[in-house]
């Protein structure tokens, strides 16, 4: 078996390699469109909101897995379980934003992408090859 094993997601036998590319179709389309939201000067790319953002869609994205591993000997749910929380915590924080008089950012939300896709692939590496 190739040593990145295999996810059962959809279909059984989907390579992790399509759940890989998935989630880099996923940040290219979100980079895409980045420049189409109004960037505006106070809204660098590297900057502590950044981040905050990074780091806290990478840690619900890691106990996201962590916790679906508790329920599902399957790599896929506890892949999806990270990522659904990692994202969903990232877009619902943009949205508050859109409605609460704040700064919605799609920069916000690309590093949101980053920090889950990373959450992710981290526990899924701590789960293949430590536990």
């Amino acid at each position: 078996m190739h040593y990145l094993g295999k996810i059962s997601g959809a279909r059984a036998g989907q390579p992790l390699a399509s759940l890989l590319v998935s989630a880099m179709l996923v940040v290219g389309l979100v980079l895409a469109l980045a420049p189409l939201a109004r960037a505006a000067e106070s809204d660098p790319w590297f900057a502590r909101d950044k981040a905050l953002h990074f780091g806290a869609t990478f840690t619900l994205a890691g106990g996201g897995y962590a916790g679906a591993a508790l329920v599902s000997p399957r790599e896929s749910v506890r892949a999806a379980a990270g990522a659904g929380l990692g994202l969903g915590a990232g877009i619902a924080k943009e949205i508050y934003d859109r409605y609460s008089g704040g700064d919605p950012s799609w920069r916000d939300l690309t590093w949101d992408v980053v920090g889950t896709a990373t959450g992710v692939l981290t526990a899924w590496l701590l789960d293949r090859y430590v536990f």
